[in-house]
């Protein structure tokens, strides 16, 4: 699966042509979709341009994003506490929305992680778990009693520089490695590691990601023009990867720093997604 991440908590002073008010973010998805990306991430927005949980905000990307996309593509938004610190309030959001996004991320390294992740699935909504490189969120993810309630593990490298972050996605999924013998894991990098992570998410078999929370250039360097370039290159390197898979035989359970998922089974879907409630 490859998942389209549109704008992240980016603003435009970062990338002026940001996708930010909610038709916009839109016809991003509904490009992104028709380039290759089968499921979509969004940072809803307030007037100003920073990042929103507030109701309303979160109605109308999601609900605009949805009307935009084929029925299927599942539309999810990030609970970031950059966007509100204090986690009760991020709670009293969730259990506010009006519209519900089919999931959200919530990362463990947070406080109140497990609150927020606790309330999204009272009201059906998936957790994409975010476990970031670096700040010992695997351990904390991996003793959760949520842990096998998620959807998937969002397994995220901080490093961004291109010769290290292969290495450190390494490590982190055999921190992880228990969750990862038995729930989907999305692996991906940010800025300068994240086409080196997006190779190693193919060459392993996992759920990848790509778009403009991540990074802004093409694995060429170049400037991307939008999201749906950035899926389209993605695309390219992911079905690359699958055939080089293929000619190995199959083999996932391994990477250029040796073993990761030694016999994890194949998987062939997403678990069942709990029904959505209003």
């Amino acid at each position: 699966m490859l998942q389209v991440c549109l704008n992240g908590a980016r603003t435009r002073a970062e990338w002026p042509s940001l996708p930010v008010a909610p038709g916009v973010l839109a016809a991003e998805a509904a490009r992104a979709v028709e380039a290759g990306a089968e499921d979509v991430h969004l940072h809803p927005k307030d007037a100003e341009g920073y990042d929103s949980l507030a109701p309303d905000a979160v109605a109308q990307a999601v609900t605009a994003v949805r009307r935009a996309v084929p029925a299927g593509i599942r539309v999810g938004v990030t609970t970031g506490a950059w966007a509100v610190p204090d986690p009760e309030r991020r709670v009293a959001l969730v259990r506010s929305w009006t519209v519900l996004p089919d999931h959200a991320s919530v990362n463990w390294h947070e406080e109140g992680a497990e609150e927020v992740a606790r309330a999204l699935l009272d009201r059906g909504v998936g957790v994409e778990a975010g476990v970031w490189s670096g700040t010992g969120a695997a351990r904390r993810f991996l003793a959760s009693p949520l842990a096998g309630r998620v959807l998937r593990v969002l397994a995220e490298v901080t490093d961004t520089e291109p010769a290290t972050a292969a290495g450190t996605a390494t490590a982190l999924l055999k921190e992880l490695d228990p969750a990862v013998q038995r729930l989907p894991v999305l692996l991906h990098g940010e800025e300068g590691g994240a086409w080196p992570v997006l190779r190693l998410a193919g060459r392993l078999g996992l759920d990848a990601r790509t778009g403009l929370e991540d990074v802004l250039v093409l694995p060429d360097g170049s400037t991307a023009r939008d999201n749906a370039a950035l899926v389209q290159a993605a695309r390219t390197l992911l079905d690359g990867a699958r055939l080089d898979l293929a000619d190995d035989g199959g083999d996932r359970g391994s990477s250029p720093d040796g073993p990761v998922r030694p016999g994890r089974p194949e998987r062939k879907e997403d678990p069942p997604f709990p029904p959505r409630r209003y």
